[in-house]
């Protein structure tokens, strides 16, 4: 483990020793469940954020197409060929 220090306000430290105590935790592993449990609910999506990205997808798929299917099969074929071509490192045999 690594030790840290940390500056936090006087409300703040009541409120730890208080839920380590009550708890009976030492006051590092509230502090580590609390920021995982933190980490958990923060790496998923508000329900704002979700509403906001549906809505720019709905919006893309709304969008005209700026190019043909003849042309996007084009630069596929064109990339699909440079990758077989072994690149600027490997030429192909």
């Amino acid at each position: 483990m690594v030790k840290v220090t940390f500056t936090l306000d006087d409300a703040t430290v009541e409120e730890l020793r208080r839920t380590a105590a009550r708890l009976r935790k030492p006051q590092s592993q509230v502090v580590r469940e609390a920021v995982a449990e933190y980490s958990a609910r923060t790496d998923k999506l508000s329900e704002r954020e979700r509403l906001r990205m549906l809505g720019i997808l709905e919006r893309l798929k709304r969008m005209k197409p700026t190019r043909t299917q003849a042309e996007n099969d084009a630069e596929i074929a064109e990339i699909r060929a440079a990758r077989r071509s072994g690149g600027r490192r490997h030429p192909a045999e």
